[in-house]
């Protein structure tokens, strides 16, 4: 009797110990087929306002822009404009911070784009939006990233699909974002 008690006590140990681990390996597991990158990888962004570049597909592929749009109370506490990691298939493609856009260029078919809050923050950096894209070959896309951190609600993160007519207003209000990995 007493080794039965014991391997249930072990049991229900083992489970209050695994459970928030199985919870994350979920979490995890959800963001990567929603098209995000590892979790571990941080995002150095460098923005220019005087650059509004337009993009062409290369041969044989699509490309696609991406938009950071942020809402903002007067006031808010964040140190500088939020940065937001942006994934396609499971790896991050680049990232925004700010009122800012890039674009890259992704073959033709049916693809995962994924967006979340690099924050050190976990409220913030539980932040993550998706979308489904299916690329034609020659065609543009263009995706917003809405980060609303106004403080009458929690903190959220969208990511839309934006028609192309609003694409050339916000290409050419926007700044250009360039970004690489954090060494």
């Amino acid at each position: 009797m007493r080794l039965a008690f014991t391997s249930i006590t072990v049991a229900f140990a083992v489970s209050l110990v695994a459970s928030p681990l199985f919870a994350q390996n979920q979490a995890a597991a959800a963001l990567a087929s929603a098209g995000c990158g590892p979790d571990n990888v941080n995002f150095s962004v460098k923005t220019d306002k005087s650059q509004h570049p337009e993009g062409q597909p290369d041969a044989g592929k699509a490309l696609v822009y991406i938009f950071e749009d942020e809402k903002l109370d007067p006031g808010i506490n964040i140190d500088s404009n939020i940065t937001t990691r942006v994934g396609l298939d499971g790896k991050w493609v680049g990232a925004d911070s700010g009122k800012s856009y890039f674009f890259f260029s992704v073959d033709p078919g049916d693809h995962s784009l994924c967006a979340d809050w690099q924050s050190s923050l976990a409220s913030r950096s539980k932040q993550a939006g998706a979308a489904s894209l299916s690329a034609t070959a020659g065609d543009v896309y263009y995706f917003v990233v809405k980060v609303d951190a106004r403080t009458h609600d929690q903190p959220a993160l969208r990511v839309e699909p934006v028609d192309p007519a609003e694409a050339k207003i916000l290409i050419a209000s926007s700044s250009l974002s360039t970004s690489q990995p954090k060494k």
